[in-house]
């Protein structure tokens, strides 16, 4: 009977509470006026130089010329993409970029990871700050000067690589490495990790840093060594950060890289070594065909956007962290 004369009752409508829904949009925006003022400056700046230019796209889809105006230009559609996948060049510098792309992917995620946990396990904080002063030096020169070196290492005359090779007794002599294609790739890979694998350690360390101590403390009673905690405790914690950040690395994919390409690169080893960006550079701008070079930025635009949410959704199904 109680219960009959209960559901009788007209149920109270719920009171919304200011600090939800509706009200919680106006009484952030409120209580941090001074943020959003503060971002003004960036937002502004974004929206001038990275969105406004997007309207430059449409010379992909003309024959674009600089002397006429933007209403006499004549449209062509998708002719210009049209000659890019069936150009035998492009295809090549597709193929380069693709390949020298992965190779840093792999290598840069590999080592950095590598020397974080190493230096993790460095106790004496002296030798631990040193190793990271030399290691992220590099990252400050430019690619101009990194280039200079890596091109006189590899000289035939009296390069050091050479002359190490020959006195350990793996060369009989000096080899051309920048003579040859076979070892481009390579040298673009090893030349990236020699230079940036120091800065791209200081993530993870910040990310081994946030670990519970107490994992490692547990993980000791129960009898684990030094290689197990590093398994079962440090990797697993540093997972998180190793997902995000390679999910934003595979958005840049056809980055694969245009100074040290551009500086190592030359004419007996031109098959191996031009990126898109060289090919835009020395077949859009160089020759003045603007609507090639901009239907390749397109290209290579929407290709890291597709490769980003595929990467995002995976990691979503997997239940890993994800960027979006």
């Amino acid at each position: 009977m109680a219960e009959t004369i209960l559901s009788k009752r007209p149920k109270k409508k719920q009171k919304i509470d200011p600090e939800i829904g509706v009200g919680l949009s106006w009484k952030t925006i409120k209580n941090q006026k001074q943020l959003i003022l503060m971002s003004f400056p960036i937002v502004i700046y974004i929206l001038i130089f990275n969105y406004v230019p997007i309207w430059g796209w449409l010379m992909a889809f003309q024959n674009y010329r600089p002397a006429l105006k933007f209403s006499k230009q004549q449209w062509v559609g998708l002719k210009h993409f049209k000659f890019l996948f069936q150009d035998d060049t492009f295809l090549t510098v597709l193929r380069n970029t693709l390949a020298m792309s992965m190779i840093n992917l792999v290598l840069s995620f590999a080592t950095a990871i590598i020397l974080a946990l190493l230096l993790n396990e460095i106790k004496v904080r002296f030798w631990k700050r040193s190793i990271q002063t030399i290691s992220y030096l590099p990252h400050f020169l430019s690619w101009i000067i990194a280039a200079g070196i890596v091109a006189t290492s590899l000289s035939v005359d009296d390069g050091i690589v050479n002359q190490l090779l020959m006195k350990l007794h793996f060369i009989k002599e000096p080899v051309m490495w920048l003579s040859q294609g076979k070892y481009f790739w390579g040298i673009v890979g090893l030349s990236n990790v020699w230079k940036e694998v120091g800065w791209n350690t200081i993530i993870y360390l910040a990310a081994i840093t946030s670990i519970d101590p107490s994992l490692y403390e547990s993980a000791g009673i129960d009898g684990a060594n030094r290689y197990q905690k590093i398994l079962h405790v440090t990797l697993p914690g540093i997972k998180s950060t190793f997902i995000i950040l390679l999910i934003m690395n595979i958005g840049h994919i056809l980055d694969a890289g245009f100074e040290i390409q551009y500086l190592l690169g030359n004419g007996l080893i031109v098959d191996w070594s031009q990126t898109i960006d060289i090919f835009v550079l020395k077949y859009g701008i160089a020759q003045g065909n603007y609507s090639l070079a901009t239907a390749a930025g397109i290209f290579k635009t929407v290709v890291s956007i597709i490769l980003i949410l595929i990467a995002n959704s995976t990691a979503k199904r997997l239940g890993e962290e994800r960027l979006i």
